[in-house]
């Protein structure tokens, strides 16, 4: 490694130049290689599900690097139920696109804490979490969290589908 751009931080003798390597000489930035390996970033799958009204008629939205996905008339149910269905589908979208290390984020906490339990436990409670298991065990998502519904793009997808 190059010692990390010290003449950047001005901790270097000679400006422009990097502190002496293990050959005893000082080379200017930039002239060696860097043998610094870039983390590779993750893909962000943002997911929401609805139903208006509550239980009622189910949509979901998935987007991913800015492309919206709009599911609807995925039946009747509760908002929990179109949460879980905007997760599944957020998954398939992602194989489908042949994604791999992707991250799901979304803003409904029981369905993240759920999903991410199911993932380290193995063992599915419901039909829907049957169901993430089998996608997950083609392609396991990297990291399932939650955010804010201000920060989540498929939630401001949906309700801008729905004005007040």
């Amino acid at each position: 490694l190059c010692f990390k751009f010290l003449a950047i931080a001005g901790r270097c003798g000679r400006r422009g130049y990097c502190r002496p390597g293990p050959n005893g000489q000082s080379a200017p930035i930039g002239s060696r290689r860097i043998d610094i390996r870039m983390a590779r970033r993750r893909v962000k799958v943002f997911f929401d599900g609805g139903s208006r009204p509550n239980p009622g008629h189910m949509e979901a939205a998935v987007v991913i690097r800015g492309v919206e996905y709009l599911f609807e008339d995925l039946g009747t149910g509760t908002n929990t139920d179109a949460e879980w269905l905007a997760l599944l589908a957020a998954m398939e979208q992602a194989q489908s696109l042949g994604l791999a290390d992707i991250e799901l984020i979304g803003d409904a906490l029981a369905v993240i804490r759920e999903a991410n339990l199911v993932l380290n436990t193995g063992q599915a409670t419901n039909n829907h979490a049957t169901r993430f298991l089998a996608l997950a065990a083609k392609e396991r998502p990297a990291r399932v969290r939650w955010i804010k519904r201000e920060q989540n793009l498929a939630g401001i997808c949906l309700a801008s589908r729905h004005p007040r």
